[in-house]
């Protein structure tokens, strides 16, 4: 480390224009950098998909979505509980309210 201190006190000239290079490439950097100027209001949503493979639409419906679907709107500021029935799959969707 005191190597480092006395070659910088040796060569001001090369630290200060090290450190004058950083600061331009970092405010280039910055500028360049995109940023996102509408923030995402929307509610909070988890998907939960499920299989259950060479059983009967009833049988899915009592063993796997009705239990889901009560699980899932027993959770605090649970809003909706949407269920879909794609082919060969239960794809069950749940909107939560932001706390803000």
């Amino acid at each position: 480390m005191k190597h480092l201190i006395h070659w910088s006190i040796r060569n001001r000239f090369l630290v200060l224009l090290a450190t004058l290079l950083l600061t331009v490439w970092g405010l280039q950097s910055l500028r360049q950098t995109p940023l996102d100027a509408i923030p995402d209001l929307s509610d909070v949503q988890v998907i939960v998909r499920t299989s259950f493979p060479g059983q009967a639409p009833r049988v899915v419906e009592d063993q796997v979505t009705y239990p889901l679907s009560t699980a899932l709107l027993a959770v605090p500021g649970a809003v909706t509980v949407r269920g879909y029935k794609p082919v060969r799959r239960l794809l069950r969707l749940r909107a939560v309210r932001r706390r803000h």
